[in-house]
């Protein structure tokens, strides 16, 4: 449905602080894989705050904990880009910036054309995705579903709290 994009968000707890040398690989990396996403056939939107990403921006109340959050036309796209571009490299190496979490980590979920999701909107779309697993509210690669229009009518957009780091 061409009324709809594709949001996803995905979190991770970093071993070191950003500035601890074990994370140079990941930091170094940021401004290329944010310009290649900025670029990339398909993207609409991704979260960001001062430092040109969302890596200082700490939703949680564990301060490692990082949040990524991005809007794409289709799930093709974001598809494309998470496993097709030199992002796979990051992908690839994550073990050394990045704890294995035992829970969910990543969800995705359809928006309506022009909606920006705020954080606090990702953060119920996960929350949702490990008490429920996937459904129409928040899915995975793995699990997509297609947009309903009465399903994607019944929400109420101005329930998820915004977010100054839009």
């Amino acid at each position: 449905m061409s009324g709809y994009h594709i949001a996803q968000v995905n979190i991770g707890r970093i071993v070191e602080e950003l500035s601890h040398p074990v994370m140079a690989g990941f930091v170094n990396r940021l401004d290329e894989s944010n310009a290649l996403a900025d670029g990339s056939p398909g993207f609409v939107w991704r979260l960001v705050e001062g430092e040109g990403n969302a890596t200082y921006l700490r939703p949680f109340d564990d301060n490692r904990m990082l949040m990524n959050m991005s809007v794409w036309e289709t799930v093709e796209q974001l598809r494309h880009f998470v496993y097709k571009t030199v992002h796979i490299e990051l992908l690839r190496e994550r073990h050394a910036w990045f704890e294995k979490l035992a829970g969910v980590y990543t969800a995705l979920w359809w928006v309506p054309a022009g909606h920006i999701p705020s954080v606090d909107e990702a953060k119920q779309r996960l929350a949702y995705l490990e008490a429920h697993g996937p459904s129409e509210f928040a899915f995975t690669f793995q699990t997509v579903t297609p947009p309903s229009e009465a399903f994607q009518r019944a929400i109420d957009w101005a329930a998820f709290r915004p977010c100054a780091a839009q």
